[in-house]
């Protein structure tokens, strides 16, 4: 009995076919049916987040009374002040309006202005004008009631002291005269009860400062976002036009273009390289540059990382490592690039019949921005989706003290007869009914519908793509045997009768990227852990996770090419990609591959073109644009946007060439397969493709093997 090949039976010859089957029917339709019901269900999760969420939870603070600053008929009052900065001065006080204790009285108002002079009750009412500018501070109008009753019923705050508004709180302007600390200019100042050293406001600031640095942080760069958006947007769009440039230019100089590529890419390291050595030269004789970044520690403020020769001296050897392995790549590879550029030619010409694909990324990407803003939408309206919590406080024992209360009916409660001097105040945000409880069932639900829906959005214009391409490949009179709109066609055919298998690798691979998150959640969770054997678990993990993701995006693409050509199910048109891959490993290996080593090298050159004016225009590091750019807290935040927006529009424009690639070059292994070249069984490559792939037509032997 004849064994059968390892990886299946090569392709047969069929005078019928010619390129993508247009007789097929619906592929895993169950997959369609339950990403159908997924997505339903997903609207629904969004809409409960959106009857319940509230997003001014985050955005405006919140007084003792549950309403929030600068809304409603608080919206000239966009300012929290604390009654009294020196009781449960903590950052769990200060930050999320919880105290500790029952007997901690600490009372959040909604104030148009913060406080700029230091006052106490006591010297306030002796003055008029002080007495004027005192009541603007109360929780109520005091009228002519007795400073004892104003302080028991906590009308009134013991004492104001001078403050600055942060983050639209109010908090002690402390300043320094000499080595004494003051706060409005004094040293000392009456909290209504005793004199007090300014210093002794120093350990609540430190506690707030420590918790609302990062909070800090992130309205710096939303603040910077907000000065900045518009060059971001002018760099983005540079590198939309150098994108499409490159494009247009490998259309009709392929050849050429991939040369001068390389070239750039090594000579826009090699500025690099020259730049950062002339960096840590200057910064020779300059004072405080010698020191390690280990002893600076990290600074949110990255500009101060670029007065430290050690910085520039990271880059230089950065940058030489990778300028090193890119001439060694291209030295070992450079028989093959002459092989990849006849490829890139015909991919060329594939995208010159379908110049409509140049502009599909267009499409991707705005489906992929309703995927994001969905998900990031609903994400901030789940977070949002407690109640006001309300709770007792009372500054002398209470049986019910810290108990939660309802602020409507609370004067006329047991607890309010109980003890007479407490309160019903907000506490926090919270929940104890059902929805409440599956609240991080809902945010998991998010994250893995918002993975599976963005891998669906790509996964379709994986196919989309691939289908016009076939379409080209395998059509005998090239362009009078394609479809007039190949395109089209082809996302018709995706949409109707494939959304079950692109629905079926999606979720394979959000499935992955689920567990991928899970792995680095829990990571996180353990990074105090001292049990070194589950570190080192987690981190085989986590590579294995990273391995096997990277490993099905490769079964997918391939996949979803032979289930545009086919009109088969995913996994069948997985096994047969698979196996037809692995029929011809070596080309697989030093051609495919060396393609997408070239379209790298081309990302690379556009992120490093536009990065580089992005570094010296934010920067300020040249005369040309010190008048022009805007002032930042951060000028990293809109170069790293760049960069990052960058690579992701060239990624956009390139991956057309890169699924034409690979489309082509599963069409051209089939291809080899199917026909022999024979007036009978014409091969559907061009000449110049066939010439520069086969050594000799006779013997029929690859020039591609193994180095």
């Amino acid at each position: 009995m004849e064994e059968k090949p390892k990886y299946g039976e090569p392709k047969k010859f069929d005078p019928d076919f010619k390129g993508p089957i247009h007789n097929r029917g619906c592929t895993d339709i169950i997959c369609c049916i339950f990403f159908i019901v997924a997505i339903v269900g997903y609207v629904a999760v969004g809409i409960l987040a959106w009857t319940h969420g509230d997003p001014r939870k985050v955005i405006y603070p919140t007084d003792s009374l549950g309403q929030y600053c600068g809304q409603g008929k608080l919206e000239k009052k966009p300012l929290l002040f604390y009654f009294n900065m020196m009781k449960c001065a903590s950052p769990m006080v200060l930050l999320e309006f919880q105290c500790p204790t029952p007997q901690c009285f600490f009372f959040f108002l909604c104030v148009e202005k913060c406080p700029d002079r230091t006052l106490t009750l006591v010297t306030a009412i002796a003055k008029p004008e002080d007495w004027k500018y005192y009541k603007s501070y109360c929780r109520e109008d005091p009228g002519n009631k007795p400073m004892t009753e104003i302080l028991q019923k906590k009308l009134c705050p013991a004492y104001l002291i001078s403050s600055k508004p942060f983050l639209q709180r109010c908090f002690p302007s402390l300043g320094k005269k000499g080595e004494v600390i003051t706060v409005g200019d004094q040293d000392k100042f009456n909290d209504g009860e005793k004199i007090r050293d300014a210093k002794d406001l120093v350990a609540g600031m430190k506690n707030a400062t420590v918790v609302m640095e990062g909070r800090q942080v992130a309205m710096k760069i939303f603040e910077d976002y907000t000065k900045s958006w518009y060059w971001i947007l002018i760099c983005l769009l540079i590198a939309v036009v150098l994108s499409l440039i490159f494009i247009v230019l490998l259309r009709y100089l392929a050849g050429i273009m991939v040369w001068v590529m390389i070239l750039m890419v090594i000579a826009v390291v090699a500025c690099g390289i020259a730049y950062s050595s002339i960096k840590y030269v200057n910064l020779k004789d300059t004072a405080g540059s010698n020191i390690t970044l280990q002893q600076l520690g990290f600074q949110p403020d990255f500009s101060v990382y670029l007065h430290i020769r050690q910085t520039w001296l990271a880059f230089i050897i950065i940058l030489a490592i990778l300028e090193v392995i890119i001439i060694i790549i291209l030295i070992f590879l450079r028989n093959r690039i002459r092989i990849a550029v006849e490829l890139m030619k015909e991919a060329s010409r594939a995208v010159g019949y379908v110049m409509s694909s140049l502009f599909y990324p267009i499409f991707t990407f705005f489906l992929l921005t309703i995927v994001i803003a969905y998900w990031g939408i609903t994400a901030v309206f789940l977070s949002t989706s407690s109640e006001p919590v309300y709770k007792v406080f009372n500054e002398t024992d209470c049986p019910h003290g810290r108990q939660t209360c309802e602020p409507e009916n609370f004067t006329i409660s047991a607890m309010k007869t109980d003890c007479p001097r407490s309160e019903c105040l907000f506490a926090f945000y919270g929940g104890e009914t059902p929805y409440h409880k599956y609240l991080i069932f809902f945010q998991f639900y998010n994250v893995f519908l918002f993975f599976w829906c963005a891998n669906f959005v790509t996964a379709l214009g994986q196919m989309t793509l691939a289908g016009a391409f076939a379409s080209y490949y395998w059509a005998p009179n090239k362009p009078n045997d394609m479809p007039a709109y190949p395109l089209c066609a082809s996302l018709g055919r995706s949409l109707r009768y494939h959304t079950g298998s692109l629905a079926f690798g999606s979720l394979i691979l959000a499935i992955v990227q689920i567990i991928r998150v899970l792995l680095e959640y829990i990571d996180h969770k353990l990074k105090g852990a001292e049990n070194k054997f589950a570190k080192f678990l987690l981190c085989c993990l986590k590579c294995c996770f990273w391995c096997l993701e990277k490993f099905i995006k490769f079964i997918n693409r391939n996949a979803y090419i032979m289930v545009a050509i086919y009109g088969k199910n995913f996994c069948r048109s997985a096994r047969d990609a698979f196996f037809l891959l692995m029929r011809n490993v070596i080309r697989v290996v030093v051609l495919d591959k060396v393609t997408d080593f070239i379209l790298f090298l081309g990302k690379l050159l556009i992120v490093g073109l536009v990065g580089i004016f992005a570094f010296f225009f934010f920067s300020g590091q040249t005369d040309a644009f010190k008048d022009a750019a805007p002032s930042l807290h951060y000028y990293w935040v809109p170069i790293l946007t760049v960069l990052v927006g960058s690579y992701l529009i060239a990624h956009g424009f390139f991956s057309v060439y890169a699924m034409c690639v690979d489309t082509l070059f599963l069409c051209f292994c089939e291809d080899l397969e199917r026909n022999d070249g024979s007036a009978a069984r014409p091969y559907h490559m061009t000449t110049e493709l066939r010439y520069i792939l086969m050594k000799d037509a006779d013997s029929g032997k690859m020039i591609l093997r193994i180095t």
